[in-house]
């Protein structure tokens, strides 16, 4: 058998009524709508509600906010860093072996256990990997972000974006 020889049932297709035709038949004249009110009529946009404000213009809108200050890192654990095999992480390594991009912020967070000693530079660090690196005889170097924390105001809260 093939798809263009399949057939549904006989009579399990049913033609569509057809109603609004003169008076004659169940489906003249009023053609199932009852007589006369809105719903008689040709059309009801959809969302209407009978004048009543409708749902989508009563939500809130523009509720809340993104702090355009918001610093993102990427994260890469500890154990990530004692799979390198290498002593000294900078960022420049890390960008190389594909963990982080070049625009990129890194912070180093401490999920693993380290065995070796690592000095390790980075734009961040969690208290756990701190932790963890200098437990295993590392040092961790903060790494200077380009820009203030903060860029001073300027101009109004509209402005100054």
């Amino acid at each position: 058998m093939k798809l263009h020889e399949l057939k549904s049932p006989e009579g399990s297709i049913k033609r569509k009524r057809i109603v609004g035709r003169g008076i004659a038949g169940k489906g003249g004249k009023t053609a199932g709508r009852g007589t006369k009110g809105q719903k008689a009529r040709r059309q009801i946009p959809a969302g209407f509600e009978g004048g009543q404000l409708p749902l989508m213009q009563r939500i809130p809108k523009l509720k809340g906010f993104t702090n355009p200050f918001r610093v993102e890192y990427t994260p890469v654990n500890v154990d990530a860093l004692a799979q390198l095999g290498v002593s000294e992480i900078t960022f420049d390594l890390l960008v190389s072996k594909g963990l982080v991009g070049k625009k990129e912020f890194v912070k180093i967070l401490g999920r693993g256990e380290l065995s070796a000693k690592l000095n390790v530079s980075a734009h961040a660090f969690s208290e756990s990997a701190k932790a963890a690196i200098e437990n295993a005889g590392g040092t961790t170097t903060v790494l200077d972000k380009p820009f203030k924390v903060r860029p001073a105001a300027s101009g109004n809260q509209h402005q100054n974006r």
